[in-house]
């Protein structure tokens, strides 16, 4: 066993035992006295049931994340990656053609790995705490349609990626950041028009109280609305959840159907204040920015680990390449991922608290923000009292509660 063996093995042993401890840590935190600030937004029934939510998926993510690991392990040191290279080679296809189909055959095996849990998921947990919605039918078109655009899109791009890498020198980790970068802009512009569609029905607001309050406040925040829509969430979940998506010409503001069934006008202003508030503070491009620098230097650091042979030797390879080396390169990546994923997160919160500020500010009406984040927690059945390590490392949103205590700290002039 050599370096980058005991590297890889560190870090897979180091994230699932801070999973662990993290989630332990959750679980023991879970307290049985409903917080004060939601005394009459939650009963005792919907309070315990709450509880029971982040419990059984806890343990539901331990047993997933243990058979996962169970698999990984088993695979690397039967020697499955060997064996599944020299099949796919033995295909007589070009080295293109052939890292496709070795990193296709391991993505589809994942998939179909991933299946059950998938459906237990869905139509066992989500079902048992009635936020389930999906049907059969629009489960099985949902993974159909995910495989169909990881064909026609995935599968080019990372052709592109692998034709850098095999074929354009010591320059190719450049050509595929720049190709990655615009692939990424281009996807911004895409996604709202021709993919989410794909999904979901996006329907234009219908005119009435509601679009007139929203038209008034983007007027008022100098916000230009191309689109304000109703997504039809309620297809999948009883969850409520809304979102900005894409720039330019292409914005996109979604409120899902359930949000809308449960929340008042003032509320539904509040939650659209929000979402602008990601915008009007730059958000959106910071994080693409963020996206943009780390896939670079990844990219770099990539270029000089494809020429390293004992990488490969780490996973019993015959014979070193391209594919097999992109494979191998993000697992060795995995702690600076985590690491940079960490500070992503924390970035991500501090995202949060200024769109909930801003929101506050330029409605005058902190209180609509603070309701609307605790009908929010109950309908989706929140862990109102996170473990702060839990939080540290797995929450791209602070807790509701820390977002309703820092709404209540601010000024609102």
């Amino acid at each position: 066993m050599n370096i980058y063996a005991v590297i890889i093995l560190l870090a897979i042993a180091v994230d699932f035992f801070l999973d662990l401890i993290s989630n332990f840590l959750n679980l023991k935190s879970l307290s049985k006295t409903l917080p004060d600030e939601f005394d009459g937004v939650y009963d005792e029934e919907t309070y315990a049931k709450s509880q029971e939510y982040t419990k059984v998926n806890t343990r539901f993510g331990f047993i997933t994340g243990a058979f996962d690991l169970a698999i990984l392990l088993g695979f690397w040191f039967s020697g499955g990656f060997n064996v599944l290279d020299q099949w796919v080679r033995g295909f007589g296809f070009g080295e293109l053609i052939t890292g496709l189909c070795f990193m296709g055959v391991l993505m589809v095996a994942k998939m179909i790995i991933g299946l059950p849990f998938s459906i237990y998921s869905t139509f066992v947990i989500e079902e048992r705490f009635g936020f389930n919605k999906t049907t059969p039918k629009t489960f099985v078109v949902d993974l159909l349609k995910g495989l169909l655009l990881g064909v026609l899109i995935g599968g080019p791009v990372l052709a592109a990626i692998l034709a850098f890498f095999m074929y354009a020198g010591d320059l190719a980790w450049l050509y595929a950041w720049v190709a990655l970068t615009l692939f990424t802009l281009v996807m911004q512009y895409v996604a709202p028009t021709w993919i989410m569609p794909l999904f979901n029905k996006f329907t234009p607001l219908e005119e009435g109280e509601l679009r007139t309050a929203i038209e008034e406040y983007t007027q008022k925040v100098d916000f230009p609305l191309q689109g304000l829509f109703v997504i039809d969430g309620s297809k999948r979940s009883s969850k409520s959840n809304a979102f900005f998506t894409g720039f330019g010409k292409n914005k996109r503001v979604a409120l899902y159907d359930t949000l809308i069934e449960n929340h008042t006008t003032e509320e539904l202003v509040a939650v659209l204040a929000h979402e602008i508030g990601h915008y009007k503070k730059k958000h959106i491009i910071k994080g693409m920015i963020s996206g943009v620098l780390q896939s670079g230097v990844m990219l770099f650091v990539l270029s000089i680990f494809l020429q390293e042979p004992d990488l490969f030797e780490a996973f019993y390879m015959e014979e070193m390449s391209v594919y097999a080396g992109l494979i191998f390169f993000g697992m060795l990546y995995a702690p600076i991922n985590m690491i940079l994923s960490i500070f992503m997160q924390m970035s991500s919160r501090k995202h949060e608290y200024e769109a909930d500020e801003y929101a506050a500010k330029t409605t005058g009406k902190p209180e609509d923000m603070i309701s609307t984040l605790k009908k929010l927690s109950k309908d989706n059945l929140s862990n109102l009292t996170p473990h702060p390590f839990y939080v540290f490392l797995n929450y791209s949103h602070p807790p509701a509660l820390e977002r309703i205590n820092a709404l209540r700290k601010q000024t609102y002039a």
